[in-house]
């Protein structure tokens, strides 16, 4: 028989990371803890921003959309791994598995390339303040958002297992067949979509910083920074997760390590967005207060510069 993959193969097998009974209920508990933490934090923000009409920018249109797809991004992979524990099983359908690397990808993708928008509009916001309505557009913000969803939906239709999900590199090393030209691809596709927006990124703050510097006085300094303090945080914590890992499983074959970095980017990263952005923005923070009428309607958001 020639070697070939044998795409009849009806399921995979998740092994997650622990076999001992013991730790199970450990486990299923703290995954469902982050989990709820990821959702309602998340949806806290879209609420606020879509219900506060102070809160109507494109800062916060972004916003919500990167909480729209962090949630999408953790219900990807957590709630069947939660399923796998529950039912005390390892396996997922082949179908399953391709369907669930499917919206992986989009949905990572998405967060790349809604980070990369976010990081424009702090440019244009700082850099340009009194042409920002004129730019920032909600025709543009929409484009913006559509050309982000059209871009990441194409890049994971072309992507055709130790671990606690069906994560891409994983399933290629399954795989029987020479997995060169899907290696090349995948490694291609990485260095298109992750650095040339991380150069993206790069360019807009080395413009913001420059705009800081020569702000005169340390309270405008000190505003201009804060309104993306939040932001770049998170850029940094994403970055350096997907890339390590990324980086890392090309010259180890550490399962547990791998599934760890993995963790942090799946799971751990949506879960601390919310608090990063809230803890340290005031308009989020006021936007319950608005709703409930403790705070009166004279109030408004800070600037965008």
């Amino acid at each position: 028989m020639e070697p070939g993959n044998n795409t009849g193969v009806p399921e995979f097998l998740i092994l997650g990371f622990s076999e001992d009974p013991e730790l199970q209920t450990l486990i299923f508990g703290l995954f469902l803890s982050m989990y709820l933490v990821t959702v309602l934090g998340n949806l806290l923000i879209i609420l606020a921003a879509i219900s506060d009409s102070h809160l109507h920018t494109p800062m916060y249109f972004f916003l919500s959309n990167l909480s729209f797809v962090d949630i999408c991004f953790t219900s990807t992979t957590v709630p069947k791994m939660l399923l796998n524990i529950q039912i005390q099983s390892k396996a997922i359908t082949y179908a399953g598995c391709i369907t669930q690397m499917y919206f992986f990808l989009v949905f990572l993708e998405l967060d790349n390339f809604l980070l990369t928008v976010m990081a424009y509009d702090r440019y244009v916001a700082i850099c340009h303040p009194l042409h920002y309505t004129a730019i920032m557009t909600p025709q543009l913000c929409g484009l913006l958002v559509l050309v982000c969803w059209i871009v990441s939906v194409l890049h994971a239709l072309i992507q055709k297992i130790p671990h606690f999900f069906c994560e891409l590199n994983q399933v290629v090393q399954l795989a029987c067949s020479d997995t060169f030209l899907n290696d090349l691809v995948v490694y291609f596709a990485l260095v298109l979509l992750v650095t040339c927006p991380l150069a993206g990124i790069l360019y807009s703050y080395s413009k913001i910083v420059s705009s800081i510097r020569a702000i005169s006085s340390a309270q405008g300094k000190y505003k201009a920074f804060s309104t993306c303090a939040s932001h770049l945080s998170m850029v940094s914590l994403f970055y350096c997760t997907v890339l390590g890992i990324y980086l890392s499983s090309a010259v180890t074959q550490n399962l547990c390590s791998t599934a760890t970095a993995s963790l942090m980017y799946t799971v751990v990263t949506p879960m601390l967005k919310p608090f990063i952005y809230s803890l340290r923005n005031k308009d989020i923070k006021s936007a319950p207060r608005r709703l409930l009428g403790s705070t009166p309607e004279k109030e408004s958001v800070d600037p965008p510069q």
